[in-house]
């Protein structure tokens, strides 16, 4: 292991990588170098603003994949953000290789992490209740663009979302496994949080749909209003009647759900 240092931030790495590339963006002053997917990120600073890069190639010490997975999975996340652009979504605007690895460049978002590795979480969960209908919201209207451009959401947990407490803007970031239909289950645990998952998520040679993407919006609901896999009335903090459209959403049998993330959406506006 060694430790790198550029413009006075340090992090670690498994062996030497050259960051030269970095310069012609601006100044670090933040690094992410603990994650397992095998990316590297960093915050960049220049004159006119703030950037995020992510990029694989280099052997970060918790990455569970090799660097040549790492590389050919950042380049085929490229696709997804621009096909799936939207103003709650981080905007890519840049992607190229580099020596030995490949980069990505958004635009930077000054927000806070709902991850539960993330001190941030517990702003979340307290967040007041008023604030939190309007950032699912955001999460909902989201995914309805999702489905509309016939994708299917894969690895989608509180680390994607991010929140700006001062400004209550939403942003998802981390999109990497949302797959276009038809999506199988080719894996038998697929990637992803088990608290958001769905039980065809787990069933080697399920298809994963839209009522799996349903599910996945109730798991969420019930992590911002309830408390997270203990899906029960006492611990929800919004009306009964919401309690049960997230309650049906979340049911084991696909058939007793929703049947659309639309049907979903009405159905929680409505009430």
């Amino acid at each position: 292991m060694i430790t790198k240092i550029i413009d006075g931030i340090s992090f670690e790495l498994k062996e030497d990588f050259d960051f030269d590339f970095l310069s012609e963006y601006g100044k670090v002053f933040t690094v992410f170098d603990k994650q397992d997917s095998g990316y590297l990120c960093f915050g960049i600073q220049n004159e006119n603003k703030k950037l995020f890069l992510k990029m694989a190639g280099a052997a970060t010490i918790r990455s569970n994949v090799s660097i040549d997975v790492a590389i050919t999975r950042l380049k085929s996340t490229i696709s997804i953000y621009e096909d799936l652009r939207h103003p709650k979504l981080i905007e890519i605007i840049e992607h190229k290789d580099i020596k030995e690895g490949y980069l990505t460049v958004f635009e930077w978002f000054e927000g806070e992490c709902m991850g539960k590795q993330y001190d941030s979480f517990d702003k979340f969960i307290t967040m007041p209740f008023e604030e939190k209908l309007s950032l699912y919201k955001d999460i909902l209207l989201f995914h309805l663009h999702v489905n509309k451009h016939k994708y299917i959401a894969i690895d989608f947990y509180d680390g994607c979302i991010m929140y700006n407490f001062i400004t209550q803007q939403t942003m998802i970031c981390d999109i990497e496994f949302y797959s276009k239909k038809p999506v199988m289950n080719t894996l038998g645990r697929m990637w992803g949080s088990s608290r958001y998952m769905s039980p065809e998520e787990f069933q080697l040679g399920a298809e994963i749909d839209e009522r799996s993407n349903v599910f996945l919006m109730g798991a969420t609901a019930f992590q911002l209003f309830g408390c997270g896999s203990e899906r029960s009335l006492e611990k929800w903090e919004a009306d009964e009647k919401l309690f049960l459209i997230a309650l049906k959403a979340i049911n084991n049998e696909k058939g007793d759900r929703y049947q659309t993330i639309d049907e979903y959406y009405e159905a929680w506006n409505n009430a």
